[in-house]
């Protein structure tokens, strides 16, 4: 169960978004992304999202996009719900001719296709905290593709090579600095893996995937280098923000969700506004439940920082969430928003009270929020506590 997804008209209403109502039933478009569901599986929805004409796709598609170039909360909603959701029913182990279609789709950085809808496409605004927004869906009665797809020579290695795990394949696609999103995707189609392994993945738990198997991978890296400083990070975009508190011991991992527009999140077990999830040096046995996929989303450039910095530290990683998030954009809004904090200036410390006492400071000017609340709930500074408790006996 996700219970860190918020009512955003409960926090503020939604505003009233410049979206095309004027939608055909036949057009030729370029694909922006596939996207696969997760009702009725493993006979699930496979649709092909695209703005019904032809052009540069970044916009409607790419959180480095996003977030290289500030996009505003209410353009990217704007762009998104222009995107047509055609789609079709198939088996996650299918291979159909619409599902090479879709594959080849995924593996390129720009395709034109020409699609022809049972119905006009019907619109539903569609809020979730995990899955990027679109616009409308209507069934496929035909496709095809109408350009030569561009591909990059690295994605064709790792696709075509049937004999690679999947995990393996994005790592490194990954190190050859592809980003996130676009690795999803071909997971998320059933185009990464050995040959017999290979089937659809709903694209809500391809993102994770995603997130979580790169930040593994980092965790090993980061386990080799010697324990770093007292130091804060802060910033973030979109009505996301993110204090990063590094103190010097082995690596371990917690996140407080905040939700600072409501007094009580009833999708918590606490009896304030926030989620939280923790991992010790030896990692998560289960699913990280209250924080979800925001979990592993920012776990990963605390992790590509620690590994800048070659230093492994504990991170107790503060997320405050204002009302200036007016729709759920999905959780590479926690990925890229920790990213503009990761990069900023850092701070450094002497001591543990002195990092503190700064956290504190800056959350009370920033929000007005009393950080006692969450500081007193921290797991990672209760140990720390035990620690020297027990060192002293």
């Amino acid at each position: 169960m996700q219970i860190n997804r918020v009512k955003y008209k409960e926090i503020e209403q939604i505003p009233r978004l410049k979206i095309n109502k004027h939608f055909k039933q036949s057009f030729q478009g370029s694909i922006a992304s596939p996207f696969v569901g997760r009702v009725g599986y493993p006979s699930v929805n496979v649709g092909l999202l695209s703005p019904q004409f032809s052009g540069e796709m970044d916009k409607y598609d790419s959180p480095l996009f996003w977030s290289n170039n500030n996009s505003r909360v209410g353009e990217i909603a704007t762009n998104r719900y222009s995107l047509v959701n055609s789609r079709k029913k198939e088996k996650v182990k299918s291979d159909s001719s619409y599902l090479s279609l879709v594959k080849e789709a995924a593996m390129a950085k720009a395709v034109d296709m020409e699609i022809s809808l049972t119905k006009l496409p019907k619109l539903n605004l569609n809020e979730d905290s995990v899955l990027k927004p679109f616009g409308p869906g209507s069934t496929i009665q035909k496709a095809r593709i109408t350009t030569n797809p561009k591909i990059n020579t690295n994605v064709e290695k790792v696709v075509y090579d049937t004999d690679l795990k999947s995990t393996p394949g994005i790592l490194k696609l990954y190190q050859k600095g592809f980003e996130e999103n676009s690795l999803h995707k071909l997971l998320s189609v059933g185009n990464l893996g050995l040959k017999k392994n290979r089937k659809l993945v709903p694209t809500r738990w391809s993102i994770t995937a995603t997130d979580d198997t790169i930040g593994k991978e980092l965790i090993t890296q980061v386990k080799k280098f010697p324990v770093g400083e007292y130091q804060a990070y802060f910033g973030g975009e979109w009505g996301n923000y993110y204090l990063l508190l590094f103190l010097p011991d082995v690596w371990s991992y917690e996140l407080f969700e905040t939700y600072l527009s409501l007094k009580i999140n009833p999708w918590s077990k606490h009896q304030l506004a926030y989620s939280t999830d923790y991992e010790s040096y030896s990692g998560r046995k289960n699913y990280a439940e209250e924080t979800a996929g925001g979990y592993y989303a920012a776990r990963l450039p605390i992790l590509e920082l620690m590994r800048r910095n070659k230093r492994q530290n504990t991170c107790l990683a503060l997320r405050f969430i204002t009302n200036e998030y007016t729709l759920p954009l999905g959780v590479w809004v926690c990925r890229e928003a920790a990213r503009k904090a990761a990069t900023s200036k850092q701070i450094s410390f002497s001591t543990e009270t002195e990092l503190l006492n700064y956290a504190t400071t800056l959350i009370k000017e920033k929000f007005n929020f009393d950080l006692s609340h969450l500081l007193n709930k921290s797991k990672i500074l209760a140990a720390k506590v035990q620690t020297k408790l027990g060192s002293f006996i």
